[in-house]
């Protein structure tokens, strides 16, 4: 371990090199050992094992590990002697290895002051590691399974010993002690680490900074033209004068205009050097900005290797607990992914894995009788495709049967009989990602719970991406994962909302389309266009972020597609901007979990913009059609149809907020609800309402300081409030009425005609 490698680790104690050194050259014994039980012979990965094993006992002998020192060299000779032919390294005998392997893990994460605890501790168990080692050789070897024969016999043959017994008295006892009494290694590298990705998160938002910044330069270097152009207008103006001057034949003005145009010479030079200095300097600028920003995402960056290192050994000990045969065939390992996302996505990585290996893949006479090679393949491929990170895993399994998820289903009541029938494969496999939802009958370690795939799928949706499930029954099974390549710069469509720009991920982004006011259809209230033969229900993205009616007249409404399936929305924005790359900035805590918000960035010239929270954005929708608040939008020609007077209810009361809701609904007025006060207060001030109901006894803020601010608002004054309250009292009345109230409703005279009429009296009719 050189320095040039490493840096300097003058800072490291020799027990922090050696474990540095032990979780390097042990990767290197898993990895070949696993390469020599696919392929047997494999000259270089004997080699490189050999030099691995006696790289560990020498620096194990440095530190004064003895346990170590044995267990490497132990392996070091069988190592030499499957080098020179005498030992052949059996599954079985490559299950003793890996224990060994395993063990001087565990010996190198020992801290000073465990070390000898756990060492007396466990003593018999290493002893049994050790001797297993030592009598490899004498391990016996299993038969090896028939090539694709006409017929074999489907149970497996009973004298055949588990392959998972032959290393389970190996490795079992350190299981149960390793956590009362193994010491596990100070984490030397978890702080710097973090410290590190603190220093990325800052140089990145100051690169970005400098960008927005080089951006900036352009409208200035926009006006110097226009300042150039009118200057030459009138230079060219002097022209045209001295010209009639000198047609006037009057010398004293001659030798004044003369003068003139003389001195304009070295402005309009100085002017074009300049303009040119300063359109260099932007363009050095904005290359030097852009490549800080790249440099600095670079650092962020990690080979996909670094987050799958343990999954082929994973599926190898996995495959063979349950009796099976796996190999796992990793490509596009030097993939480079950002270090947050590949750390989030190493659970739900191993999440497929698993389920691979448990419910598609057969035994290994089963695949035989089916046709198949014995030993199963999964394969994990990562690569970049059109600016995200694209991860396929596929296995040569028996696929998954989609009846059986058909029919659970129907046993669930999630759809009847005749919707599930007409259900496509696609459709069927998107309810395997479902809390709760599993096709074994019984559950075990492994599945069967029905949290794996849910927790995939909720794991790739936070990082903004997506999962969709191929399956060919009797084929194999196939899960086609995409992600952005770093969750720092996002490739976002940036759009405009009631005058205000919003971002939505690139990834998140169906379609873009603009759509004709003809071609929108009205049903059940619900407004609809159709797009490659589906319907699309039309949204207002101004009502979901509550930013008040969409008041577009335009012939085609622009339309941002997004969701996946039966989930689909159309967005209806004011405009698009087209898309941009932004850095992510994280919004203050302190405002804790923002609706619809996920973060926010700076534009290309120094705007703010939010970055739409997608899936959060969808819940919002399907809450508006669940409450049958979605409003119609506006539509060219229709101008002159009266639009529904809006009222909002504020009420902290879920069953009064609810009646008045639907009363008011029922009678044709729009209407919005607020959950108390301040809720109320956010809410009035980002729409337009002819008319506001409060309750007085609310939290965080009551009812009569709500009319007070609404009253003293200079926008919000003239704006009518009714109060409704179970105060009854003439003093309760006279206060709300003097904070500014209109007037005064009892809940106990309440009823459904005294509402209305209040309201009518106030407002009059629902249409203006």
């Amino acid at each position: 371990m050189s320095q040039d490698q490493h840096g300097d680790l003058s800072a490291f104690s020799m027990l922090d090199l050696f474990r540095m050194e032990a979780d390097s050259q042990t990767q290197i014994l898993t990895d070949g050992l696993l390469a020599m039980e696919r392929h047997a012979g494999d000259a270089a990965a004997v080699e490189a094992m050999m030099r691995a094993a006696h790289s560990i006992k020498g620096a194990a002998a440095i530190v004064g590990l003895q346990v170590v020192v044995q267990l490497a060299h132990g392996m070091e000779d069988s190592f030499v002697a499957a080098q020179h032919g005498r030992l052949k390294l059996t599954p079985e005998r490559v299950d003793v290895l890996l224990s060994g392997v395993d063990l001087i893990v565990q010996l190198s994460r020992l801290d000073d002051a465990g070390a000898e605890a756990w060492l007396a501790a466990n003593a018999a168990q290493i002893d049994q590691t050790l001797n297993a080692i030592a009598g490899i050789a004498d391990l016996p070897e299993l038969p090896a399974l028939p090539s694709l024969p006409a017929s074999a016999p489907a149970p497996l043959p009973q004298e055949t010993p588990n392959p998972t017994e032959l290393q389970a008295p190996v490795a079992s006892g350190l299981a149960g002690e390793e956590a009362e009494t193994a010491a596990p290694a100070p984490r030397t590298g978890a702080a710097p680490a973090k410290a590190a990705a603190q220093n990325f998160d800052k140089l990145l938002s100051l690169a970005s900074e400098s960008r927005i910044n080089a951006h900036q330069m352009h409208p200035f270097v926009g006006a110097l033209q226009r300042f150039k152009r009118n200057q030459s207008s009138l230079f060219s103006a002097i022209e045209h004068l001295h010209e009639a001057i000198a047609r006037s034949a009057d010398p004293g003005l001659m030798e004044k205009s003369l003068l003139a145009l003389q001195k304009t010479q070295p402005l309009k030079q100085f002017m074009l050097e300049h303009i040119a200095d300063i359109e260099t300097y932007e363009r050095r600028l904005l290359a030097v900005s852009q490549g800080m920003v790249d440099e600095v995402l670079a650092l962020r960056m990690r080979p996909f290797r670094d987050g799958i290192h343990a999954f082929p050994r994973m599926v190898r000990d996995l495959a063979r607990s349950l009796g099976k045969e796996v190999q796992l065939e990793i490509e596009g390992e030097d993939t480079l992914v950002d270090r947050d996302i590949l750390a989030k996505i190493e659970s739900p990585l191993n999440h497929m894995l698993r389920n691979a290996i448990d419910h598609g893949m057969e035994g290994p006479y089963e695949r035989i009788d089916a046709g198949k090679e014995a030993m199963g393949t999964i394969r994990m491929e990562a690569r970049h495709r059109a600016g995200m990170l694209s991860i396929e895993i596929s296995d040569d399994g028996r696929g998954v049967d989609l009846e059986k998820i058909r029919q659970s289903v129907i046993e669930r009541k999630m759809a009847s009989p005749a919707m599930a029938a007409a259900l496509s494969p696609g459709e069927l496999l998107e309810f395997l990602f479902l809390p709760a939802f599993s096709l074994k009958a019984t559950a075990n370690q492994l599945s069967g719970r029905g949290v794996g795939l849910d927790i995939v799928h909720e794991t790739i949706r936070q990082q903004n991406g997506t999962v969709r499930l191929e399956s060919e029954p009797g084929r194999g099974f196939r899960a086609l994962i995409t992600l952005p390549l770093t969750q720092s710069i996002v490739r976002a469509l940036v759009v405009d909302v009631h005058g205000e720009a919003y971002a939505i991920p690139i990834v998140k982004v169906e379609s873009v389309v603009r759509v004709p006011q003809a071609a929108i259809h009205t049903l059940e209230n619900k407004q609809f266009f159709e797009l490659k033969g589906e319907h699309l229900g039309l949204v207002s993205a101004a009502q979901v972020l509550e930013l008040g009616e969409a008041a577009s007249q335009a012939e085609d409404l622009p339309v941002v597609v997004i969701g996946r399936g039966k989930q689909s929305y159309a967005l209806v924005v004011d405009a698009i901007r087209g898309e941009q790359s932004l850095a992510v900035q994280a919004i203050d805590p302190i405002f804790g979990k923002m609706r619809d918000i996920s973060a926010a960035a700076l534009l290309d010239d120094g705007e703010p913009v939010l970055i739409l929270d997608v899936p959060d954005l969808l819940l919002s929708i399907d809450k508006l059609l669940h409450e049958g608040g979605l409003h119609q939008l506006a539509q060219a020609g229709h101008a002159q149809q009266r639009r529904a007077k809006r009222i909002l209810v504020v009420d902290d009361s879920l069953t009064v907020r609810e009646m008045e809701r639907k009363l008011l609904l029922a009678r044709g007025f729009d209407v919005d609800v607020a959950i108390d006060g301040i809720d109320g207060w956010n809410v009035v001030r980002s729409g337009e309402y002819d008319l506001v109901i409060t309750d007085v006894d609310m939290p965080r803020m009551d009812g009569i300081e709500l009319v007070s601010l609404i009253k003293k608002d200079l926008h919000l004054h003239k704006l009518p409030v009714m109060i409704v309250s179970y105060k009854d009292r003439p003093e309760d009345r006279a206060r709300g009425l003097s904070a500014g109230a209109d007037y005064y409703l009892t809940k106990g005279s309440f009823h459904d005609e005294t509402l209305l009429d209040a309201v009518a009296d106030l407002i009059g009719d629902a249409r203006l």
